[in-house]
């Protein structure tokens, strides 16, 4: 029989599974998905029983291909999620997602308001529609009556973590990514939860993310027993940075999936007002500091699918396209597209965002418009990287993940923008692994040497020297040009909605 931990992803559109030796070798994975709900525009919702059923089936799938049932089993999730539940943990309504806005105009007043930049640094997570500070706010006027009826307002981890143990129960990373959690003093802020409406009372626990529990009983999760721990975990983003060994300082760690993310480990908030960077825990002491887009390869498959009406995006499709991309050079012939094509979060954390081609003319083929697509999501990543940057702490390399890096013509083009040296993360499963390093924390198994292998699966790509200087001038005229445009973008998506 073999020790394993298992790491388990509660992400936005699958649960994934990933078991590994006390080695640190992956010897099996599972994955299971389920649907978004969008009833009407803005909502972005998700059924938490298909999360658990997801849960209960990832497990299953480790353990009959491992015929035995793991050491521990630590978990990752996604932020910001939200929903109102009974005394038994019972949903009351789908869990709004990131991803719902329907609190846009909460979070503008919030943020404009006198206590918004105190609710901001004592919280660390940026005032936007994705906030649960928001969402709740938008439940307590628009639907009070369930409002009133909820007992807790909990994550889709904390419905999952109740079932298993019947405790309400939410750790340090996911509660920092509340906009009630104060992260320096490490308990629930008197000042956001009075504007939310709720106290503590209403909110579950707080407890470290190293914190473990047993099952009471054999019965409740088939093949597992009373002495397998689980130990609750972080946010995804904080366990990607833990996985992909980019906790220190002077490391960044950058994904690009759907959306797309820039992070750095420091041991104290890196705050932005303006530019509304994050300041998660990842554990007591140890901060995760970025901003996020929401614009990574959605804006890519939209340029593919409505813009050049392409049916099937295939991995053929993106050969030719990153084919067609290389005949252009850096800057594609003065051609800059602002990517916010879905309301854009940092740095400009605009709702009534849209996208944009400028300076557009003769000389602009298709493949001009794809490379300046590139590069544009490529600038709003490196305006975030800039946003979290301090002059006394440089970032040296930044651990890249994400399907984007299959492509040596996308990596080629960030590490030109940024000027930084990329470090390729093989695995995808990044945030898996961070639970499972904290697994082993818990349990006091030395992860050292794993974090310190560097030359495993490493893959390096630095900047071109030249393309960087182009890109060093067109920069400051990307960053200038939505705030040039922003009042007409606005009078548009009025007169459009």
């Amino acid at each position: 029989m073999q020790n394993y931990f298992v790491g388990i992803d509660l992400g936005t559109g699958s649960t994934k599974a990933v078991a590994v030796d006390v080695a640190g070798k992956t010897i099996a994975t599972a994955q299971s998905y389920y649907p978004t709900n969008t009833p009407r525009p803005g909502y972005s919702e998700q059924n938490p029983d298909l999360i658990w059923r997801a849960f209960l089936n990832c497990i299953s799938k480790i353990i009959t291909n491992l015929k035995q049932a793991p050491t521990a089993i630590s978990f990752s999730s996604a932020m910001h999620s939200i929903m109102p539940v009974d005394e038994k943990g019972n949903a009351l309504a789908d869990a709004m997602l990131w991803s719902d806005s329907r609190s846009a105009d909460i979070a503008l007043k919030i943020r404009n308001a006198a206590d918004g930049e105190d609710i901001y640094r004592h919280t660390g997570t940026a005032i936007y529609a994705m906030s649960p500070l928001c969402k709740i706010t938008w439940l307590r006027e628009h639907d009070n009556e369930l409002f009133k009826k909820a007992h807790k307002f909990i994550s889709v981890k904390e419905y999952v973590w109740f079932k298993l143990f019947g405790a309400f129960e939410v750790d340090y990373s996911i509660a920092s990514a509340m906009g009630m959690f104060d992260i320096l003093d490490l308990k629930w802020y008197d000042k956001a939860c009075v504007l939310a409406g709720v106290d503590g009372a209403r909110l579950s626990t707080p407890v470290n993310t190293v914190y473990k529990r047993y099952l009471a009983s054999a019965d409740i999760l088939p093949g597992i027993g009373t002495d397998t721990a689980f130990i609750i975990g972080a946010s995804d983003g904080c366990c990607a940075n833990l996985g992909g060994n980019a906790v220190q300082e002077g490391v960044g760690a950058l994904t690009i999936g759907t959306s797309g993310a820039v992070r750095v480990g420091s041991k104290a908030p890196v705050y932005n007002y303006q530019a509304m960077t994050f300041n998660y825990l990842l554990k007591a002491g140890t901060f995760i500091c970025g901003g996020a887009v929401n614009n990574g390869g959605a804006a890519v498959n939209w340029l593919l699918k409505s813009f050049l009406k392409l049916d099937t995006v295939t991995d053929e499709t993106y050969k030719q396209l990153f084919k067609a991309i290389d005949t252009v050079n850096p800057g594609s012939d003065g051609l800059v597209f602002l990517p916010y094509l879905y309301a854009e979060r940092a740095p400009i954390w605009d709702a009534k965002s849209s996208g944009a081609f400028i300076n557009i003319n003769f000389k602009h083929q298709q493949q001009h418009f794809l490379r300046a697509a590139l590069e544009g999501i490529c600038f709003a990543l490196n305006d975030v990287l800039n946003a979290v940057e301090r002059p006394e702490q440089p970032i040296e390399e930044i651990v890249v993940s994400g399907g984007f890096i299959s492509s040596a013509t996308w990596v080629q083009v960030l590490a030109d923008i940024t000027g930084k040296k990329l470090v390729l993360l093989q695995s995808g499963d990044a945030s898996a692994i961070g639970a499972i390093y904290l697994a082993m924390e818990a349990l006091g198994v030395d992860i050292k040497e794993m974090l310190g292998n560097e030359d495993a699966g490493r893959v390096v790509v630095s900047p071109n020297n030249e393309a960087h200087a182009v890109y060093s001038k067109i920069f400051p005229v990307y960053k200038k040009l939505y705030s040039d445009i922003r009042s007409s973008v606005h009078q548009l998506h009025d007169l459009s909605n």
